[in-house]
């Protein structure tokens, strides 16, 4: 008897959604009273229906049924109503689940809502809505506990609800929500009503859409005469292939649909054609997509067919097969006719000798004769596996790419969203990007406020087109950058696309229909097209059901495809149409895979790590969709994704357990490995080039070791020994003649069809191409580079804007950049605190501090200001200091007296604490916790104070004189201190025990003062420390305190008033008593630009002015702010037609220490 759902009691609840697929003319849905009458398939039934709404995207209608069944407690939509307020329908989901009174749980539950409703209402000033809380929602729990109610009441006479003690912590509502969220998500979890309720079935795609197919599929196999091609137009009735039928059978077509084989007239379930409701027409597949698709798993993508689709030239036992993995086969020769001759290509696909002849000296490709010979020529000896450099690059690198034709220009995206472009002839960066959105306006509300919270964008990817004429950059926030390259350091930008929401995790150029285009993905779960030209979108792509992790295009038999790889290891691939996915697998061990073809296109790989640690390195049999060898030697239990590379059609890479592991691809045993003289990361990043004669790894003090085989050290050498100047290539207008957008020598990028060649490109792997050997010039033509040191001596050679300040003009004594960059808080020797907003106008669209235009200075409608307890100390004998929580809410401050914490919003003092003696002199928030406090005091002490139960955890001592600088590694789970005795301390957060300790090693010739200040702050990589004495700026090596790095300025510049890194921790800017600021490169220690007083300063023969505080801004890298000894504070910016505060040296390029001088007053590094 056919499952069917019934009652005989009214329907409670009634509502009708109607939907445009042919299966939704039963989308009329009727709600019976579920909780009574439910049977256990009826129960099933529900989820089943879930489901099914939920991919269609009907998502009122899934939380309405969510409330009405109580079935499933859909925990991430109570999260999103309760962070957005949404009272009334948080109550409403929870009321189909529990009331107020059914258990202590609830009523807690339903306490901490309606008091957080009530304390909002407060914040506002709405009294009456205060008051219709209390009486319609609060009311109900006087019965239980009356004192409290009444203590609630008593909240309606205060001028502020946080003047009650025990919400004097009570921070913003943001703050105050994602605090009550956690509490109640422990609430719900304990609550024996929400037990089972809390998790959704584990069910395969589409599984209501699956049932009626196989519906179907039976009652066509019960039809006395079943007939090809069944036309189904409805589900209402059951189907037949009677004539007089309305849901019958089309008269046979004269043409057999190419996706389509014949119905079997006996065995299993036949798959119906193009006609059943849930199998859209759909375009040829080339063979290696056949394959996989004549071996679909069970669980088709919802826009499929749910049965196989047939292929004429396979019969139908071969298209019921399932995925499998075969034994080790013999090594097979992939060489073809088309691949033989992309590999004796003479030049790059869509290259003319005469665009070789007029490229720029620095896109001319750089290479020797290409190796034409057979795989069976290579040997492990061709691998790069020697060091031939290192680079310093100073931020985590993320992702690589070698220039498709320049051999030597590589491209790298690291973790603080800088993209720097490396020349490995002269170890020079041509170009450095921090990451910046160039139309703040056009962002939606959801990216501006992620910018506005953290204004830094980690890359994901960045790769070059095929040609190399642009280079895409794929960021953790929502957006896309597209660059075009000219040549040289001529980097443009071409376009900024928001191309997803949240973070976009990989790029991939291809070309469908003859055009350029880009290629996306994201932690929307979807994939997206979009013109590389315009960046209009193309095509959108859904159907997964985790974030995407990675896309990789190709083409076979002139058709393109995509596939993509999910964080739930579901692998998929779609053609460039709108009908869905043809292709669902799972990736070995559900893990989160990236795929690559090798070189000439004829063979599939793909590397993964899962959850566990365990990584897979595979080739897939295209043909039938299987898994065709696994190679071994993979470690266990890696922390992150394995990265993986081929190279010369031949091996394979992977960066794994602090070493590069190569294997031959016909092979499944690990071929060898190289340690790269050690300094890997666990699970370094790796990319080779073009011809494989190259490697770049990622290294754990932030570099890049470039390995090289015989070919590449051959290369590195002629190109460093005949590394010339442009003008040696005849007149400016030769060097010049760079390809424009969309073309290249003349060549348009949107008109050219792709060969193969360039399809292998479409991910980044465009290695299966010959070089052009350079054309290169005499070597007696070779003059050196001329670089001098670059002096910022008049107002217009910089943009700088001295801060509005009617208020009486003190020395300013401590100075920081909010978190935010949006304002500058000063605090002055008389314990004042001033506050600088910029706002949001035409000329600024992202309100950050600049120098182009002036800010306000602040100050709440109440008029109060923010002023330390001096207590009986004289202000100019104090060591004032402070400190800003994370949030830019709270700062905590002392100028001799006792600590302060102030409300940045209302400059209302909460609260001190910790009266002197002794006197704070440095404070320093925990980087995990804002309620944990290290305090340096002027006794030499350091005391952990737990803010939230007004404790001192325990006191740290080591140093001899009064602490002047604190800064904690939340890599390193330590604490740093640094004191007037001229000495650093590191201490362990997890147990406070010192570790180590060192004195600073004074330059010869210097004599400091007996209390000069040493200040400690770490680089980015929360690893290496930077310290600043009026004597020197030093590096150390945080964990042992090992000195790598020491500069000392010139004796005429005076003594070091402060320093600071820039937000990219690439600079360090220093200030002098002689009113300079020096410009330092932070790899090397070696000045590149000197700002002299005279291009910021008024000239006031009479007057001694100088910089006592530097900040940096903490997303603009090329920006500071200088608080002088007359009070005045300002912010300085270069030329927006410079970008940058100078040059460096030609032979300075981070590629290791560089030459130390024993001068003390040389403005160079020392060791």
């Amino acid at each position: 008897m056919p499952y069917r759902l019934t009652s005989k009691r009214p329907p409670a609840v009634v509502f009708h959604k109607t939907l445009p697929d042919p299966f939704l003319s039963l989308s009329t849905i009727e709600f019976w009273d579920l909780k009574a009458s439910m049977s256990s398939l009826s129960r099933e039934l529900v989820f089943l229906i879930l489901q099914f709404l939920d991919e269609e995207k009907f998502k009122d209608s899934v939380h309405r049924l969510e409330q009405e069944s109580g079935f499933f407690f859909n925990m991430r939509y109570f999260e999103e109503m309760v962070t957005n307020g949404d009272w009334d329908e948080v109550e409403k989901y929870l009321s189909g689940f529990t009331k107020v009174d059914d258990n202590r749980y609830s009523m807690k539950i339903f306490f901490e809502i309606r008091k957080q409703k009530y304390l909002e209402a407060l914040d506002k000033k709405d009294r009456a809505k205060g008051v219709e809380i209390l009486v319609k929602d609060l009311k109900v729990f006087s019965a239980f506990n009356e004192d409290l109610f009444k203590e609630i009441t008593q909240l309606l006479t205060l001028e502020d609800f946080r003047d009650n003690e025990q919400l004097s912590k009570y921070g913003d509502t943001k703050s105050a929500r994602g605090i009550m969220l956690g509490e109640l998500k422990k609430l719900i979890e304990a609550n024996p009503l929400f037990r089972d309720k809390l998790t959704f079935p584990n069910l395969k795609n589409s599984r209501l859409r699956t049932l009626i197919n196989q519906s179907l599929n039976w009652q066509h196999q019960l039809c006395k005469t079943p007939k090809p091609n069944p036309d189904i137009k409805t589900l209402f009735v059951d189907h037949s292939c009677g004539q007089s039928q309305p849901n019958g059978a089309h008269a046979p077509s004269p043409v057999t649909h190419p996706l389509m084989g014949g119905v079997p007239k006996a065995g299993g379930f036949p798959p119906l054609g193009a006609h059943v409701p849930f199998q859209p027409a759909q375009a040829p597949l080339p063979a290696s997509l056949a394959g996989w698709m004549a071996n679909p798993s069970a669980v088709p993508h919802p826009s499929s067919s749910a049965g196989p689709i047939g292929f004429p030239s396979q019969n139908n036992a071969a298209l019921l097969k399932r995925p499998r993995t075969p034994l080790n086969n013999a090594a097979v020769d992939y060489q073809s006719a088309d691949s033989e001759h992309v590999l004796k290509r003479s030049r790059p696909f869509g290259m003319s000798d005469e665009v070789v002849t007029n490229l720029p000296v620095n896109i001319l490709p750089v290479g020797y004769a290409a190796q034409v010979h057979g795989q069976s020529s290579y040997s492990s000896d061709d691998l790069p596996k020697a060091v031939a450099m290192t680079l310093n690059q100073g931020s985590v690198v993320k992702s690589m790419d070698f220039h498709p034709v320049q051999q030597i220009l590589l491209l790298v995206g690291t973790n603080t969203g800088e993209i720097t472009l490396w020349e490995l002839g002269s170890r020079e960066r041509l170009a450095v990007r921090n990451f910046k959105v160039w139309d703040l306006g056009k962002c939606s509300m959801p990216l501006q406020a992620s910018l506005a919270n953290d204004y830094t964008a980690p890359i994901n990817r960045v790769i070059w087109s095929p040609d190399g004429t642009l280079f895409g950059v794929a960021y953790s926030k929502h957006i896309v950058h597209i660059y075009s390259y000219h040549g040289g350091d001529d980097v443009r930008n071409h376009l900024e696309i928001e191309a997803h929401g949240g973070s976009v995790n990989d790029l991939a150029f291809s070309y469908p229909n003859k055009q350029l285009s880009i290629v996306t993905c994201g932690d929307d779960r979807a994939i997206k097209v979009w013109d590389a030209v315009t960046g209009i979108k193309q095509y959108t792509f859904e159907g997964h059901e985790a974030p995407v992790y990675s896309v990789c295009t190709h083409h076979k038999e002139n058709i393109q495809f995509i596939f993509s790889t999910a964080t739930d290891g579901k692998i998929k691939a779609w053609l460039y149409d709108n009908l869905g996915s043809r292709v669902d697998y799972n990736a070995p061990g559900h893990s989160a895979t990236t795929m690559a073809y090798s070189a000439d296109g004829t063979r599939l790989f793909s590397c993964g790590t899962n959850k566990e640690g365990d990584s897979y390195l595979v080739e897939w049999n295209e043909s039938e969709g299987a898994v065709k060898r696994t190679y071994q030697g993979l470690g266990k239990r890696s922390e992150r994704v394995v990265h993986f590379d081929t190279t010369k059609n031949r091996f394979l890479a992977a960066g794994d357990e602090c070493m590069i592991k190569f294997w031959d691809m016909d092979s499944v045993n690990l071929l060898t490995t190289a340690e790269a003289e050690g300094g890997l990361l666990p699970s370094p990043c790796i990319r080779f080039n073009k011809e494989g004669i190259l490697l770049a790894v990622s290294t754990n003090d932030n570099g890049i070791k470039i390995l090289a085989n015989a070919d590449g050290m051959r290369l590195l050498r002629t190109v460093e020994s005949r590394s010339v100047d442009a003008s040696r290539f005849g007149s400016p207008a030769v060097v010049k003649a760079t390809p424009t957008l969309g073309s290249f020598g003349g060549s348009s990028i949107i008109d050219r069809a792709p060969s193969m060649a360039s399809n292998a490109a479409m991910n980044g792997d465009s290695r299966s191409l010959a070089d052009v050997k350079p054309r290169i010039v005499d070597e007696s033509a070779d003059k050196s580079r001329i670089w001098k040191l670059t002096e910022i001596n008049e107002p217009s050679q910089c943009r700088s804007l001295r801060l509005p300040d009617t208020s009486t003009a003190m020395r300013v004594s401590r100075l920081m950049y909010t978190n935010s960059g949006l304002a500058i808080l000063a605090l002055s020797v008389n314990a004042v605190h001033k506050l600088w907003k910029w706002q949001r106008n035409d000329r600024n669209l992202t309100a950050k501090a600049t120098a182009s235009v002036a800010p306000h200075l602040w100050q709440p409608s109440s008029g109060i200001m923010m002023t330390n307890d001096i207590s009986d100390t004289n202000p100019e004998d104090a060591v004032p200091c402070f400190a800003l929580s994370k949030n830019d809410s709270y700062v905590m401050s002392a100028s001799g007296g006792k600590i302060s914490l102030f409300n940045m919003m209302t400059f209302k003092t909460m609260t001190t604490f910790m009266p002197p003696p002794p006197v704070a002199t440095f404070l320093a928030f925990h980087p995990q916790d804002n309620n944990i406090i290290a305090i340096g005091m002027d006794d030499s002490s350091i005391q952990i104070y737990n803010v939230r139960v007004d404790e001192v955890k325990t006191k740290l001592k080591g140093h001899q004189k009064r602490i002047t600088g604190l800064a904690f590694s939340n890599v390193l789970n330590v604490l740093v201190s640094s004191g007037a005795d001229s000495q650093l301390c590191v201490w362990s957060t997890d147990g406070w025990e010192k570790q180590t300790s060192k004195c600073l090693l004074i330059p010869s010739g210097r004599t400091p003062a007996p209390l000069a200040d040493t200040r400690v702050q770490f680089h980015q990589d929360q690893i290496h420390l930077l310290a600043v004495h009026e004597t020197q700026i030093a590096i150390y090596e945080a964990t042992k305190l090992e000195c790598l790095k020491q500069w000392a300025p010139r004796e005429a510049s005076g003594p070091i008033t402060h320093a600071a890194y820039s937000c990219d921790s690439q600079s360090i800017y220093v200030s002098h008593e002689d009113g300079s600021v020096g410009v330092l490169t932070a790899s090397t220690l070696r000045l590149r630009c000197r700002i002299n007083p005279s291009s910021y300063l008024p000239t006031n023969p009479s007057s001694r002015v100088y910089p006592l505080v530097i900040a940096a801004h903490p997303s603009e890298a090329s920006q500071f702010a200088l608080g002088l000894t007359d009070g005045a504070v300002y912010v300085l910016e270069p030329l927006e037609s410079e970008g940058k505060w100078g040059t460096s040296p030609p032979h300075e390029n981070g590629a290791g220490p560089s030459t130390t001088s024993g001068a003390p007053n040389s403005d160079q590094p020392q060791r």
